[in-house]
């Protein structure tokens, strides 16, 4: 069993620094230090920071399990972090498409966000993950009680629709948004049979 302060000192910092790698992988291969963003950079990081971003919830939704599997309870000390890293990398992922796709052409984006239904799922998913961040900290914690606890169950739906967002985005090879797909549903069952097992 870890110490309070070998994970707080020692693996947090790391975790930190190992979440981060994707971002500075980027911003790396943008300015061709790592590799090349390819014949389509803004795609290239758009797509990028999004399916980060899934990967970051995906890792979120599997603390709770591998602490009832394993019995270490340190690891629910990441949970908040990687939360973080989940809303940012979704956060960036929607900037590249407002900022760079569209170019903040206000008409652009509310007629993509009304009619382009894998946008508005996603757009969903972003407001929900901001809620969550939002709230993520102990004092507010402390101040909605159960609501919290309420609220947060909400990354569950964020998955739901991360995963349908990457589904009708890529049209033709669904093998990736399938495979997240059916990790998040069997996470999804853990949660429901540890929640009626003890009801």
């Amino acid at each position: 069993m870890l110490a309070i302060k070998t994970v707080k000192y020692y693996v947090k910092p790391a975790v930190f620094l190992l979440c981060l790698m994707p971002l500075l992988l980027i911003i790396g291969d943008l300015f061709e230090i790592t590799g090349t963003l390819g014949a389509n950079p803004i795609e290239n990081m758009q797509d990028r920071f999004g399916i980060w971003g899934l990967r970051f919830i995906v890792a979120v939704l599997m603390i709770s399990p591998l602490r009832s599997i394993t019995g270490f309870t340190w690891i629910t000390q990441f949970r908040r972090m990687i939360g973080l890293y989940a809303f940012f990398y979704v956060l960036m992922h929607f900037l590249v498409w407002l900022l760079l796709e569209q170019s903040l052409l206000m008409s652009a984006i509310i007629e993509d966000i009304a009619t382009r239904p894998f946008i508005t799922i996603g757009f969903i998913a972003l407001l929900i993950l901001l809620a969550l961040a939002s709230t993520s900290t102990m004092n507010i914690r402390k101040k909605m009680g159960n609501s919290w606890v309420r609220l947060h169950s909400s990354i569950y739906l964020a998955s739901i629709l991360g995963v349908w967002h990457f589904w009708w985005q890529v049209k033709k090879d669904i093998t990736e948004p399938l495979i997240y797909a059916i990790i998040i549903s069997i996470l999804l069952l853990f949660r429901l049979r540890k929640k009626y097992t003890y009801t």
